[in-house]
């Protein structure tokens, strides 16, 4: 089983990320990505964004895992149902990880303060 892109660096997560950003680019976006609205947000860079990339590489491998053969007839059924529904409300919900990036633009989103233990 291959780690988790968030336990990976250097040249491994470099290799991960352009894996993803792969089946993102080519599968993803131009299948299941809807019209960019205020209310349904998507960043055009949003490799830039960690919590974007750690759910859209859990869907990858979801993907992966739910449409290979031994899934059966029922994986890929599986796979909208479990997996891209809930993850793509997430991550284009208004408040989510690319509020603020508007339709070809980037804003970086700023990390909540944390007080010291």
């Amino acid at each position: 089983m291959a780690p988790f892109i968030l336990y990976l660096d250097g040249a491994q997560h470099l290799e991960a990320l352009r894996m993803l950003t792969l089946w993102v680019r080519h599968l993803l976006v131009p299948v299941y990505l809807r019209e960019v609205s205020s209310g349904a947000p998507w960043c055009p860079r949003w490799w830039l964004h960690p919590e974007a990339v750690a759910q859209l590489y859990g869907l990858w491998m979801a993907w992966q895992e739910m449409t290979r053969p031994q899934a059966g007839f029922c994986g890929p059924a599986n796979w909208h149902r479990d997996y891209l529904g809930p993850v793509m409300n997430s991550l284009r919900d208004p408040s989510g990880p690319f509020a603020g990036c508007k339709a070809g633009t980037h804003r970086p989103k700023e990390i909540p303060q944390m007080d010291p233990f």
